[in-house]
């Protein structure tokens, strides 16, 4: 089996790009989102929880068809995109990362809520009292003491971004080169009968979602616990 053939190699690159992006994205969100419901009291905000979880229980397919809905070129921002702007998000790497952030997205505010909460009130009750501002107190004060939660789960959203498939492919299709990921690929291998190629790309994701399970594993234990 050739390693460097674009059967392997685009596909693995192009996984790492599409993960990566989408880690950025649900990252920015859900850490605005996590600190938002964590700090603040205010009328659904149980209910705002329960939508922002809502990708995690949803079948990938029912969310790709949401997506379609809203980016699609008939689609209700789609449509506009494509109208005003000329941007198309379907069949591209650029619709394959949207899908993969809103997938990924609960993984990230699920544990920036939790380390948001665990946060000791007095501390951040200081800094206010010392005449800082609220952006300080974040930035200074609540993101230092949570930022361990915070990157285990962009961690966790990176491995689901990497072995996305259902949401993906509805949204960005399968096209060689430009929005096939690993996780289509393997199964365009398997559907070809190319084991060689399938099992090597099962190996390679199989390794790098370990990493980053064991990687997690390690800033999501308390801080006093020893190995």
């Amino acid at each position: 089996m050739n390693l460097t053939s674009e059967a392997i190699l685009v596909p693995l690159f192009l996984s790492l790009k599409v993960a990566g992006w989408a880690s950025l994205l649900s990252g920015c969100a859900g850490i605005a989102v996590a600190w938002t419901v964590a700090k603040w009291r205010f009328p659904g905000r149980e209910f705002l929880d329960a939508v922002m979880t809502l990708p995690m229980v949803l079948p990938p397919t029912v969310l790709g068809y949401y997506l379609l809905v809203l980016i699609g070129r008939r689609g209700v921002i789609g449509a506009w995109l494509d109208r005003e702007l000329g941007i198309t998000l379907v069949f591209t790497w650029q619709g394959a990362v949207i899908a993969a952030a809103v997938v990924a997205f609960p993984l990230v505010y699920k544990a920036s809520r939790a380390a948001f909460e665990g946060v000791e009130s007095q501390f951040e009750q200081a800094a206010r009292v010392l005449g800082k501002s609220e952006w300080h107190v974040f930035t200074r004060v609540t993101l230092p003491l949570a930022w361990r939660g915070i990157l285990a789960g962009a961690m966790l959203a990176f491995a689901r971004a990497l072995g996305e498939f259902g949401a993906t492919l509805m949204v960005a299709g399968s096209l060689p080169g430009r929005t096939q990921t690993l996780s289509i690929a393997v199964y365009e291998a398997v559907q070809a009968g190319q084991d060689d190629v399938a099992n090597f790309l099962v190996i390679v994701t199989s390794l790098v979602c370990v990493l980053i399970l064991v990687g997690s594993g390690h800033f999501l234990k308390p801080r006093h616990a020893t190995t």
